[in-house]
């Protein structure tokens, strides 16, 4: 399954919340969920930052759902 739907799903959301959150067209936004286009970095961190998880975890190279400590970020 698609992070992006599994995140968006545990928070009982529909596509159209989240499009409005990021103030796209839900179309758009379907189409990342399907992988059907990449998804642009500024809302790959505003996903990040809604759902308090990673971007890493949101393109699958962690498992770890946790965001990283800000202090790691700042290294």
């Amino acid at each position: 399954m698609n992070r992006l739907k599994e995140l968006r799903e545990d928070k009982d959301l529909y596509q159209k919340d989240i499009a409005d959150y990021l103030k796209i067209d839900q179309s758009n936004y379907s189409k990342y969920e399907l992988e059907k286009v990449n998804i642009p970095l500024e809302y790959l961190k505003k996903l990040a930052e809604f759902y308090n998880t990673s971007i890493d975890y949101i393109l699958y190279l962690t498992d770890e759902r946790k965001p990283y400590s800000k202090s790691i970020m700042k290294r």
